[in-house]
């Protein structure tokens, strides 16, 4: 692409860049190649919106010298941009959607990893953008693409993103220097030199014509729940308590529903005891034999996988006894201490940000105490003045980690906490619709038990999701006995997990709601 590119005609550059990945250091480094090389440069920057709704969009203009000192532009004008690099999948996408790609132009080089936006976070389902609508709008918007996961090859470098993309810029061809004068602009800034200079290689070998292969979107911001089959400590009894739960769903259980199975009996235990676990499998087995006993097996005892799942999802809800224990575990210390690069000899420095509702410390009381304080004004008031609202609580010091750790040994009290009492309602109510509807409408009770989904996490976020889930279920009353009733159960679940403010689904339960003039046939 070089050969297109002139030294008497400004090149024009645009950096989308997230808070974090260097995009002002990679500014940086190109403002110093253009010098280094004669050229005249010039680089500005507009910041984007916090907590990712938005890059900074950092553009740099270069041009041979000429006679006169040029005037260069401060800001990327559509259809004017040579080189566009997106630091993140999705920044590629809105570079495209501002016109700064074209396919007589410009130059795009971009990350495939993924970093999830708000917008695609406060979904209450999956929000996630589908990354192959930006690689198919990108084979059509650019005159070249040069992609790759930077963000893994500068982490296995020990470096940041900004200096695999510069590699990449380098091998791509589209500013006319040779690899050594972008070597040569890291080693002048003097910082991270050799992190820096092997990322560069990395992003350089991954998108020369040699390393060409096809494209593997990531997302290595995704956070993931995975649950050990295992039980971590725990005396000699209790472990062979877990062991034998562990038998019986091997032995109860089809194998098809074994990995499931597994996976959430442990998450229970995690969660309680073996005890709590004892009454998931108790649960699961009142599903399973009914699942038996109308047609499962032909079916894959698909209720029997769901229920394993989303039982043991509605059991292990998050009170502030179990934020407050996975808050201070030491897998997570690590992990957070992994993510920041913290060497062993560093401090790091965590602060929680809570933000807990009357109803939320109320609930962990026994039942009498908690409606005393629900039922009061005045005591209501007073735990909001001492207790409720946004906290902010350094774990990494004696103090908070010691208020979490007492929260935390809250669990030995939680059978007896009004929360429990009201989510174990909940649930086998929850139940007893599915175990009244699976003789009738297989697929409906599947569908049922699929709904649970909706409901997840804990302060308003729980309040919202248990919303959602008594609309879906109104309608579910509505749709018995209909042979499209799964069908729109399914539809009304799908809805209630895409549209954060209910209008679709309001929308839909009036279409639901009309049906009762106007039956199936």
């Amino acid at each position: 692409m070089s050969a297109s590119l002139s030294n008497d005609q400004p090149i024009a550059i645009a950096i989308m860049a997230l808070g974090g990945q260097g995009g002002g250091v990679m500014q940086s480094w190109l403002v110093t190649l253009a010098e280094q090389q004669g050229w005249i440069a010039q680089s500005t920057s507009v910041p984007g919106v916090a907590q990712r709704t938005g890059a900074t969009v950092y553009y740099v203009e270069m041009i041979g010298k000429a006679a006169k000192r040029p005037v260069l532009s401060l800001m990327p004008i559509p259809g004017m941009v040579d080189v566009v690099v997106a630091a993140e999948w999705m920044e590629a996408g809105r570079a495209i959607q501002r016109g700064f790609v074209t396919p007589d132009r410009t130059c795009l080089i971009a990350s495939t990893h993924r970093q999830f936006s708000v917008a695609e976070k406060t979904v209450p389902g999956d929000g996630s953008m589908d990354p192959q609508v930006v690689r198919v709008a990108a084979d059509a918007s650019a005159k070249e693409v040069f992609a790759a996961d930077m963000a893994a090859l500068a982490e296995e470098n020990g470096s940041v993103i900004s200096a695999s993309m510069f590699g990449a810029i380098a091998a791509s061809g589209a500013l006319p220097f040779p690899r050594e004068a972008f070597e040569e602009a890291i080693r002048s800034q003097g910082v991270g030199v050799n992190a820096s200079l092997k990322a560069f290689a990395a992003g350089y070998d991954a998108v020369s014509p040699a390393a060409a292969k096809p494209l593997e979107m990531t997302a290595s911001s995704a956070a993931v729940y995975t649950s050990e089959r295992r039980m971590s400590g725990g005396t000699a009894e209790q472990q062979a308590a877990f062991a034998a739960l562990q038998k019986r769903i091997e032995r109860d259980l089809p194998p098809v529903a074994h990995d499931m199975a597994q996976t959430g009996l442990a998450r229970v235990v995690d969660f309680q005891d073996t005890a709590y676990g004892e009454e998931y499998l108790a649960r699961l087995q009142r599903i399973h034999t009914l699942d038996q006993q109308n047609g499962g097996e032909a079916r894959n005892f698909t209720a029997t996988q769901e229920a394993a799942k989303y039982i043991a999802a509605a059991m292990t809800y998050r009170d502030v006894i179990r934020v407050a224990d996975l808050k201070i575990r030491a897998s997570r210390f690590d992990r957070i201490r992994k993510d920041v690069k913290a060497s062993d000899e560093q401090i790091v420095a965590m602060t929680e940000f809570l933000h807990p509702r009357v109803e939320e410390i109320a609930e962990m009381l026994p039942r009498k105490m908690a409606r005393r304080i629900e039922n009061s004004r005045f005591l209501s008031g007073l735990i909001d003045k001492l207790f409720a609202g946004g906290k902010r609580v350094r774990t990494d010091s004696l103090r908070g980690f010691a208020m979490l750790y007492m929260l935390s040994g809250l669990r030995r009290m939680r059978m007896r906490s009004m929360r429990h009492y009201r989510e174990s309602n909940h649930i086998d109510a929850w139940m007893r619709m599915t175990v009244d509807i699976l003789p009738q409408d297989y697929d409906l009770a599947t569908e049922v038990i699929r709904c649970r989904r909706l409901i997840k996490g804990y302060s308003d976020t729980h309040a919202r999701g248990m919303s959602k889930y008594d609309k879906v279920m109104q309608g579910v009353m509505k749709l018995r006995g209909r042979p499209d009733a799964a069908e729109w159960t399914e539809r009304l679940r799908r809805l209630a997990l895409k549209d954060v403010d209910g209008k679709e689904l309001d929308g839909a339960l009036k279409t639901i709601a009309s049906f009762e003039s106007s039956p199936a046939r």
